[in-house]
Formats: C-alpha cells, sequence, structure tokens
C-alpha cells in the first residue's frame, strides 16, 4: 500500500539523513512540502518533485509504537483519504491507531524495512557486513581468541601460562617466574584475554608507587588496555568538587551517596603505598568489588603465624573482594617457608590454612618427580613399586589411565594435576627455558680510604658512605673515581649503575654531570614518577640521552634496561634476592649481549666479605640462584660474624655456603621446581597455540578487511612504507562508527615484528580496538542491512530480480558464555528469484561481488516501490529455505557444548577427591555455565542480517 502524493499527517523518512527519525507532513505549500521530526525537535522543506522522502508503511505482523510509549502488533491497514489507520493489537484487544500517533523515533531492524523505507546501502557496505559476519565468527571459535592482539613476542612459556589460567574462571594463581621471564607480559596476557572475551569486566592493578606508571604505560602500549590511575590527587580533586556543592546536600543526605572514584572506571591502577595510608581509598577499593586482581611484588607482603604487615592485610582485604586474583612474584621463597606459604594462603585461604601441613606436603615432591622422569624416559614399563606407588597417588583412576593410547602422559598430566600447588604456582626457570646471556662478573679490588677506619663492618659497611659527610666520601672513595675513569672507557655504551641508597644515587649523579661532565640521570624513589619515567626516556635515547643511569635499589624492581650491558654494582645489598632483581634488571629475555657486571669493592671491608660470599658461595653473580636467602637463612651466625669482621669465619662461611647452595638447588632441580616446570610450560601446546595465533593474525587478511572498511566509514589511507599506512579522517568520516581514530590521524603497522620494534605505531591485528569497533559498530548498526544492485549477465533476462539474503545464527545469552565457540555466527547465504529456485550455489558470493554494480541512488529509491511485493515473495522464500538448517545448528552446538564442558567437570570432580585444590566454585561455574549454554543454545534462531536486491539488466 504505497503512496507517493503527500498529504498532512503522512509519515515519511529521509534517506539523507535518517537520523532524523520519523517525519509528520505538516504543511504543503505549492511546490514544497514541510515535514516535522519530533525526535530530532527539527523542522525541513523539501521540494516536492526531488524530496529525498519514503513513505513508510508498516505491513501485517510488524511492530509499532506509539508516541506515549505503547507497542502494538500491526494485523490490518486501511487508507483513509492518503493517512494510514493501522488496525493493532496490543495482546488482548485490536484497536484502530491512526499514523499520526506513531513515535517519533524509528529503528528498521528487519533489512526489508529499512530497504522499504529508503534506508539501503551500496554494495560495498553490504559486502563488509557478510565479510564481518565470516570474521567475527571464525575468531570467537579460534582457539587463539584473546592472545592474538598483544604486542609482544611469541614466546612459548609466556603464552601457554596465559592460555592455561586466562581460561579458567576467576583465576586465582602465583605467577613467579624467574626474574626476566616476563610476568607483566603473562599478567597482561591473562587481563587481555578476561577481558576479550567477556570472563571479565572490572579489573584492579595493585603495584608498588615506583612502578604504577611503567604498568600504566606497558598495559596501553602492548595490550591497548586504558587503565585509570587512582591516587590521592584523584581524591584531592573529587573532594574539591565536593566543596563546590551546597554543604546542606551533606547534611541532608549524609554520605552514603558519596562518590566512589573506584567504581567510575572497569580499569583501575592503583599504588599499594597509597592504599595502606589511606583508610578511605582502601575502604571504596574493596567495596568496589573486582573480577580480577593484579598484585606486583608480592614478595614484599611480609607474614607469619603470628603477625602480618599493613601491606599483607591490605591485598588479604582485596582479595576477598575479587573473584580472581594474580599476584606476581620473581623471588617466592622456593623452600616452603613462612613467606610463600602465606602467598598461597592470600590465592586459597581454604586449601592452604595449615604451615606445618604445607611442609610436610613438600616432602613427597622429590618422590613424585622421580617416578615422572622414570615414566618420561621409560613410558611403555612401569615398575612394580611405581605402579605401586602410582595407585596410592592416583587410586581407581590409574587403570583407567593406562588403558589409554597416551598412558605415560595421561599419568603424568594427573600427577601434575594433583600435585599440591600445580593449580595455583607457574614458575619458569631460566635453566629450564633457555635463551639468557652469559653474564661476566667483573670485581675490581680497591683499598679502603682511612676515611671509613670506624665503618668498616657490619651491615652499614656494605654502604660506608651514608655514615660520612657527602663531599668527603665524594672526594676520597675509590669507587667514585673508579666509577668516573670506567665510564668514560666504556663511552658510549650504555651504563645501568645501581646502589642501595636514594642519597648515593643523588650525589653520585649530581657528581658525574657537573664534575666529570658525563652525561647521567638519577633514578630514585624521591622523584615524582613523571621524573622517574623522564630520566628512563632519556636513558634509553640513543641519540642524545645519558650514557648512565644512577639507581638506588628501586631501580632494580620493575624496569627493564635490556638494552644495556653494562651494569655497575656500586655497593652489594645484604639480601641474595636483592642481588638477582639488580641483575634482573639487564639479564632479561631479548638481551643481546653478554652482560658485564662490574663489582667495585673495598678490601678489608663487609664490602669483600659479601663479594665473596656471593661469588664464592653462591655463584650469585654468574647465575641466577634461587636458594640464596634459603642458604642465608642456614648460614645466618657466620655470615653476620664475617660481616662483623671476624676473618676466621670467612674461609668457613664460603665452604658452608657452597655446599648448602648445591644441596638446596639439587633438592629443587629433583622436587618441585621440577614439577612446577613440567606444569608451567607444556613446550607442545604452546607451538600450537603459535601457529594457531600467527595463523589468524595474517596481516594482509585483516589489512584486506579494514581498506574495505575505512572505503566505507570515511577514513582514508596514506601508504607510509611496507607494512605500515597513515590513517586519516575523510571528508565522509563516520566517527561514530570508527573509534581509536584521533583527528590528526594515526600511523599503523599491520606487521608483529615491525610492531615491536616501532613503538611509535600502532599494532593492528584482529584484536585493536579499532578492528574489534568497527566490527561491532558493523554489526550492531543497520549498515549494510539492505543493498541494492544491478548486474548484467546474458544468462538471464533483463529485469529479473534476485535476493541474496545472509542468515546467523541468534542467541541471546551472556558474553562470559562464549556461546560463539560453540554455535557459529557464520553466515547461512542463500540466494533466490521471485518463483523461489535455490541459486546459491550457481551464483557465488564472491562472484556476485565481481558481477553486480551499484545503482544510481535517485534511480533505486524509484525503483524500491515498484519492486516491494516480488522482494516480500522472496523474503518468504529464503525464510522458508533457512528454517531445516536451524536444527542441524542447534544439535551440532548442543554436541560442542558437552564435548566442552563435560570432560572439565569431570575432571575436577575426580580431582577434588585427593586434591583440595580444587574449589566447589569452579565446578559449580562450569555446571551453571553448562546448563545456561544448554538452554540459550535451544533458543536460538536463525536471523536475517542483510538482503541485496539485485536487478538484471
Amino acid at each position: 500500500m504505497e503512496t507517493s502524493e503527500f498529504v498532512i499527517g503522512q509519515r515519511w523518512v529521509s534517506h539523507s539523513d535518517t537520523a532524523l527519525g520519523l517525519g509528520i507532513v505538516t504543511d504543503i505549500s505549492g511546490r514544497r512540502v514541510t515535514l516535522g521530526f519530533p525526535a530530532a525537535d527539527e523542522e525541513r522543506t523539501y521540494a516536492i518533485d526531488n524530496a529525498p522522502l519514503s513513505r513508510i508503511v508498516y505491513q501485517q505482523g510488524e511492530e509499532i509504537e506509539t508516541f506515549d510509549g505503547e507497542r502494538y502488533t500491526v494485523r490490518a491497514v486501511e487508507d483513509l483519504d492518503g493517512v494510514l489507520v493501522y488496525h493493532a493489537d496490543d495482546g488482548e484487544n485490536i484497536q484502530p491507531i491512526s499514523e499520526v500517533k506513531l513515535a517519533g523515533s524509528v529503528n528498521f531492524s528487519a533489512p526489508h524495512q529499512r530497504l522499504f523505507a529508503g534506508q539501503f546501502d551500496r554494495n560495498g557496505a553490504f559486502r563488509l557486513r557478510v565479510a564481518t559476519l565470516q570474521h567475527m565468527d571464525r575468531l570467537r571459535a579460534s582457539p587463539a581468541q584473546g592472545l592474538i592482539g598483544a604486542r609482544t613476542q611469541h614466546l612459548p612459556h609466556q603464552l601457554y601460562i596465559a592460555h592455561e589460567v586466562a581460561r579458567r574462571h576467576a583465576p586465582r594463581v602465583l605467577l613467579a617466574d624467574e626474574v626476566g621471564l616476563g610476568k607483566t607480559i603473562e599478567a597482561g596476557l591473562i587481563l587481555h584475554y578476561q577481558l576479550q572475551t567477556g570472563r571479565a569486566r572490572r579489573a584492579l592493578i595493585v603495584v608498588p608507587d615506583s612502578l604504577i606508571h611503567q604498568w600504566l604505560v606497558e598495559m596501553l602500549r602492548r595490550f591497548n588496555l586504558r587503565f585509570s590511575i587512582i591516587d590521592q590527587a584523584r581524591y584531592d580533586d573529587l573532594k574539591a568538587e565536593e566543596d563546590d556543592v551546597d554543604a546542606l546536600v551533606n547534611h541532608i543526605f549524609g554520605d552514603d551517596d558519596a562518590v566512589n572514584p573506584f567504581e567510575s572506571d572497569q580499569l583501575v591502577l592503583c599504588s599499594l603505598d597509597f592504599l595502606v595510608r589511606s583508610e578511605k581509598a582502601r575502604k571504596d577499593a574493596v567495596a568496589a568489588g573486582w573480577d580480577l586482581m593484579v598484585v606486583d611484588e608480592a614478595h614484599h607482603l611480609a607474614w607469619s603465624p603470628e603477625q602480618s604487615s599493613p601491606e599483607y592485610d591490605v591485598v588479604e582485604q582485596l582479595s576477598g573482594a575479587s573473584q580472581g586474583l594474580l599476584l606476581l612474584t620473581a623471588t617466592p621463597e622456593q623452600i616452603g617457608v613462612a613467606s610463600h606459604f602465606a602467598r598461597l594462603r592470600l590465592l586459597d585461604p581454604a586449601r592452604f590454612h595449615n604451615l606445618e601441613t604445607f611442609r610436610e606436603e613438600e616432602q613427597h615432591y622429590e618422590v613424585i618427580n622421580q617416578v615422572v622422569r622414570r615414566l618420561q624416559q621409560a613410558p611403555d614399563t612401569i615398575s612394580k613399586d611405581d605402579r605401586q606407588a602410582l595407585a596410592g597417588w592416583l587410586g581407581d583412576e590409574l587403570d583407567e589411565l593406562l588403558a589409554r593410547n597416551d598412558a605415560h602422559q595421561a599419568v603424568i598430566d594427573a600427577l601434575l594435576d594433583r600435585h599440591g600447588t600445580g593449580r595455583v604456582l607457574f614458575r619458569n626457570t631460566r635453566a629450564a627455558i633457555q635463551g639468557f646471556p652469559e653474564r661476566q662478573p667483573l670485581p675490581e679490588p680497591l683499598p679502603c680510604p682511612d676515611l671509613y677506619e670506624h665503618h668498616q663492618y657490619g651491615v652499614t659497611g656494605l654502604a660506608p658512605e651514608q655514615s660520612v659527610d657527602e663531599e668527603d666520601w665524594l672526594a676520597q672513595d675509590p669507587r667514585v673515581s673508579w666509577l668516573e675513569k670506567k665510564l668514560a672507557s666504556l663511552r658510549p655504551a650504555k651504563v645501568v649503575v645501581i646502589c642501595a641508597k636514594a642519597s648515593t644515587a643523588m650525589a653520585l649523579e649530581h657528581y658525574l654531570q657537573l664534575r666529570a661532565g658525563i652525561r647521567s640521570a638519577a633514578f630514585h624513589e624521591h622523584l615524582s614518577l613523571i621524573e622517574r619515567d623522564r630520566a628512563a626516556a632519556y636513558f634509553a635515547d640513543t641519540e642524545q640521552g645519558a650514557q648512565a643511569l644512577i639507581c638506588s635499589e628501586i631501580g632494580s624492581e620493575g624496569r627493564n634496561f635490556q638494552f644495556a650491558h653494562h651494569l655497575v654494582l656500586f655497593d652489594l645489598p645484604a639480601n641474595p634476592d636483592l642481588l638477582e632483581q639488580r641483575i634482573g634488571r639487564l639479564d632479561r629475555i631479548g638481551q643481546t649481549e653478554a652482560i658485564r657486571i662490574h663489582i667495585p669493592y673495598l678490601q678489608g671491608t663487609s664490602q669483600e666479605v659479601q663479594y665473596r660470599w656471593f661469588q664464592e658461595g653462591l655463584n650469585a653473580f654468574a647465575e641466577s640462584c634461587a636458594v640464596g636467602v634459603a642458604v642465608q637463612e642456614h648460614v645466618q651466625g657466620q655470615w653476620q660474624q664475617a660481616l662483623d669482621g671476624d676473618e676466621s669465619q670467612l674461609e668457613p662461611l664460603v665452604a658452608a655456603s657452597a655446599s648448602e647452595t648445591a644441596r638446596l638447588k639439587d633438592i629443587l632441580h629433583n622436587g618441585r621446581d621440577a614439577l612446577i616446570e613440567l606444569n608451567s610450560c607444556r613446550v607442545d601446546e604452546a607451538e600450537a597455540l603459535i601457529a594457531g595465533i600467527e595463523e589468524e593474525e595474517n596481516a594482509a587478511e585483516v589489512r584486506d578487511y579494514m581498506i574495505q572498511a575505512f572505503d566505507i566509514l570515511g577514513v582514508d589511507l596514506e601508504d607510509h612504507s611496507e607494512h605500515a599506512d597513515i590513517l586519516k579522517p575523510g571528508e565522509q568520516f563516520q566517527a561514530g562508527l570508527v573509534a581509536e581514530l584521533p583527528e590528526d590521524g594515526l600511523t599503523v603497522t599491520w606487521d608483529r615484528q615491525q610492531a615491536l620494534q616501532r613503538e611509535d605505531m600502532a599494532f593492528m591485528s584482529w584484536e585493536h580496538p579499532m578492528v574489534t569497533g568497527v566490527m561491532d559498530s558493523v554489526n550492531s548498526s543497520g549498515l549494510g542491512k539492505a543493498a541494492l544492485a544491478n548486474l548484467s549477465v546474458k544468462a538471464l533476462p533483463p529485469g529479473t530480480l534476485l535476493l541474496e539474503a545472509v542468515f546467523a545464527v541468534h542467541c541471546p545469552a551472556p558474553e562470559s558464555l562464549q556461546l560463539t565457540r560453540y554455535l557459529p555466527v557464520s553466515p547461512l547465504r542463500l540466494v533466490v528469484d521471485v518463483n523461489g529456485r535455490d541459486l546459491s550455489k550457481a551464483l557465488p558470493h564472491e562472484r556476485l561481488n565481481e558481477l553486480c554494480s551499484n545503482i544510481r541512488r535517485r534511480t533505486a529509491q524509484a525503483i524500491v516501490p515498484k519492486i516491494r511485493a516480488e522482494v516480500e515473495t522472496m523474503v518468504d522464500h529464503v525464510e522458508t529455505l533457512a528454517e531445516p538448517h536451524l536444527s542441524p545448528l542447534r544439535e551440532q552446538a548442543l554436541a560442542r557444548v558437552e564435548d566442552s564442558f563435560m570432560p572439565e567437570i569431570r575432571r575436577l570432580e575426580a580431582l577434588q577427591k585427593v586434591n583440595p585444590a580444587i574449589r566447589n566454585e569452579e565446578i559449580d561455574f562450569l555446571r551453571t555455565q553448562l546448563d545456561a549454554a544448554r538452554s540459550a543454545v535451544e533458543h536460538a534462531s536463525l536471523a536475517l542480517e542483510g538482503i541485496r536486491v539485485i536487478v538484471t539488466s
């Protein structure tokens, strides 16, 4: 029922500006017609003979809405002198509703409705819609989903841990890789995965004050995650805003409605020091609740059965308010002492509730490891004793495991799964990962000046300059002149200098800059975070930057300076773990040269004792030493006496330390560490995952898709260099559909290797926010839902109509269910003619794209009213043809759901009988997810996502 004559009261839409909504004819004067658009509160006047307007006529079965918000279903349409009256059903009665009473907003979701309303697009938009559905389907079903978009190297141990942990519901784990193996990247990958897949929405990162900006930059630069910093300044700003409001508000309503800054952002970064200092912030952070919390440098959380530190208490409170928890530390206590137990207790207090029980469990690790090693070496033979031991650990399940084709691996996997901390602790060691540079200790014994005559021994002797006047030690301490000469001889090589105290670092940097003329920068806790970042950037600059970075002890935590190859230890720390942290700033994966560790020490002082203890007792300079703290506890008395100047204790100290170091390393190699390493990186799985990621991030494919999108969305693309382009908003730029594009443009690279080398370029992958934003925008908007095209082929007579229709499975469900892994959204494509013949195979989508051309807009607007009846008939045909496809899709999806959930549920139920680390919440969550997935799949339907009407000529 179509009319082309204007009558006051009729409803029309502007296809040149659909955002105006549903217009109503308010005046007809001569050759002009005026329409009011209530939704936009605007009025427009058009020339009648070329008005860009389409008449709106709702059909039987369609839904209408009145201006007072009531919804009805159209049952019949009556034309009264050009104004339509809809006889509509509200669920109880049918009543007449004049089109004059219709709401001003209009949203045609059905593609054919959009076509008839003049809201159709060019061919390219339809092609983009189909391509978007195809890519979204493939990516959502990919095992690499969530791991594609990170600007990181593909290192097996990092990706294995990220994939293993991130797939869990509310993961609570300790990431304890040795220094330099990339725990921050592992945590970022887990965060990225959980946020990408909908497993988490709100995340809190808690770090030492000195690492706030580094984490902020790393999360944005590597993972495109924009975190908001909440600190005292944020609270001060909020307080100032509140003071501007009438005080009566608080007086009347109280503080219950006060703003909680932690609830204003989904991704929050906060300093642990700030949370300890501010009770208000601590309460707000706990009240906000989190899906996932990350705590870096967790070894600072001190705990014993008798008391705990304020930092530990804060994290313990927050851990109760967060479903998932990632604790990061490079130096967990390796021999099972209280501090290590304390961190496991934060992850699962029900599992790790008694320190003595935990100590007892650790005694079994070496026996389990020996059996595992024998299974690996001789998988086809299991001794009687080993079988008996396995039966004791695995119970009735052993026979079932041995019957499998991969029996030995299945038994090993089961043992690792049930191993005490196997579910909550991941630790890779340098020895297991390989690829680290050589360490070259370069000691430099120097005479002790008279200045330090009374400060030679004890812990104070490790940094004697702290006890004398600054001018005196700068002039007389031979380490200062040695450092000046050493830097001059190494120029232009970058050198990191680390000393224990900020005052030492400041004095040295001042001396080198002003008196020695050496470009240097200071890095210590008395600088603001921005000043520290500026100093690190000045040091990293290869052309005009500093040669030396003079750090206090905080320079040995968190920061990576692997572009430098020289490290000067101006003094030596008392704690072996601090030494490892210092060396670890340079000794990291990615370091390209041997690390020269320069160690100037004063002879005849506690510095010499400490040097010899580290070198000869622990071998801590040349190799990473995970047992240093435990050895120190073992020889504490001897070590203290030697440090206090008792020369008779030095040789016995070195000998005892070397013996204990060898013994503990052997225990770790044969015991718990070996088991944890087996569970922390399974190389075959990691390599398969990397292959999947590299297949998905095919640069040409994502670039081709985005070029197609940019053409439709008004983004100009200029060539920059190989694999790189410059994106700029064009004249037809659709800002609402393209996120992350600044007004002045953006330089991007499509290649991972180039992205790793050029941090000034955005790395465009399938998971970059601009790409996911475009895909979501296309999918959720009407773009490309309806298109009109011309086809010129000899086989079809002119005037023939064809309909290309695209259906997708519609399955409303929470994103966290990730149903698209089981129920694909891949488009079901059908092509029919007016008689209902299925021409889908004869006319493939790619072939039609080549043959079809656009129809001029005005011509298309004239065609649409004339072909409405035929289009409606063809829509009926494709819906009839599509229906039989739904049932098999549902059945396949249900089978995939069962195959995915049930083995994991059965596995966890079996494990729970012998491993208390398996939480009831995990099993309950999986069962709830399974029931919800079943229900959602059973209610799935096919939705018409787009049509292309093809007119032959």
